[in-house]
């Protein structure tokens, strides 16, 4: 057995005595996607459902927090944002092989490429209305409100997040990237004071987290939560915003040099209006802070990816070409800094 494959007889013993009605025999298929904690569709007698592991090998120290997902993913689940119905969490290792969740599977399609290529113009434009929906839908509801005031530290989180993200870079480097230690730097001079703004973070919202409705332009489940955290509502929009910069052609396709008026597609500028105006914003200082920031991040990010690829620990296939991607972001983030 891989380190990837489940025990199906020890998984469904547990689940038919942890999910009231649950009944095997059960067959696993791990989905192709997913860069972090694999992911499973789990087809049941009683239906289908989603598990969701940490990776086994030698992790990061505090990555891959299924835990978390599950938590935010569970207290959310009377609000307007769109998640799965949560189903157990199990934190012995015996079973599997590793902690994980099931939640129940959701019907629905993902899109990997923001240019919306199988798009009419007009669905185009539809489909990133309904993702800034719920982005300000996420981060207008109140943390304590749902049971979620612990679930990070508030304020100072930017300058929470560079450290941790640098230690996190350095724990995974493999390379040395020049850019990557003067955006850095370039981040540290600039960090904006606190404004004492907090919500709950995606912190890794994107269109292809996004699950949307069968036939309707809608949002029905936000996927992929392990970097949530109580942070601050203008790194989960820039950090969606760096796909107007990236290349149309790079491993993560974005926008950048393609004409978004014509496919239908907001300009960065008109997103970012729409998301003020349905949270009553007037305008986003140090929005050049905010871009910076999330392409650091993002590139340490890749960075664990391409060591996890590295050391055969890497969930998909596609880890190394994501990883690749790391030098190039960094390059983007600091340029990016320099020049707005």
């Amino acid at each position: 057995m891989t380190g990837f494959e489940l025990d199906t007889h020890a998984l469904t013993a547990y689940l038919e005595h942890h999910i009231e009605g649950f009944r095997g025999p059960i067959n696993a298929e791990k989905f192709a996607g997913g860069q972090s904690n694999p992911t499973y569709l789990i087809t049941a007698e009683t239906g289908r459902y989603v598990l969701r592991r940490k990776p086994p090998g030698n992790l990061l120290k505090s990555a891959h927090a299924v835990d978390r997902e599950f938590r935010v993913m569970r207290a959310l689940a009377d609000t307007p944002v769109p998640v799965p119905a949560m189903r157990v969490l199990c934190e012995d290792e015996s079973i599997i092989g590793s902690m994980f969740y099931v939640m129940d599977f959701v019907e629905g399609r993902i899109f990997w490429n923001a240019a919306l290529p199988e798009q009419s113009r007009a669905d185009r434009t539809a489909i990133y209305d309904a993702m800034n929906q719920v982005l300000a839908d996420l981060h207008s509801v109140s943390p304590a409100t749902v049971g979620l005031a612990d679930y990070g530290k508030p304020g100072n989180y930017f300058e929470r997040q560079l450290g941790r993200w640098t230690t996190q870079y350095r724990a995974s480097e493999t390379e040395h990237i020049p850019a990557m230690e003067d955006l850095i730097q370039w981040l540290e001079a600039n960090k904006p004071k606190d404004d004492g703004l907090v919500c709950i973070n995606h912190g890794d919202f994107r269109l292809d987290n996004m699950m949307f409705h069968p036939s309707e332009n809608r949002v029905v489940a936000l996927l992929d939560w392990e970097l949530s955290t109580l942070g601050h509502p203008y790194a989960d929009l820039a950090y969606q915003c760096m796909q107007w910069r990236i290349p149309s052609d790079a491993a993560i396709p974005g926008l950048g040099d393609i004409d978004r008026t014509a496919l239908g597609i907001p300009t960065e500028e008109d997103y970012v209006a729409r998301y003020c105006e349905r949270r009553g914003i007037d305008c986003i200082d140090h929005w050049t802070f905010y871009l910076a920031f999330s392409f650091f991040r993002l590139s340490a990010i890749l960075q664990g990816i391409q060591k996890r690829a590295l050391d055969g620990n890497a969930s998909s296939d596609k880890a190394t070409a994501y990883g690749a991607l790391a030098r190039p972001l960094a390059e983007l983030g600091l340029a990016t800094a320099e020049n707005g």
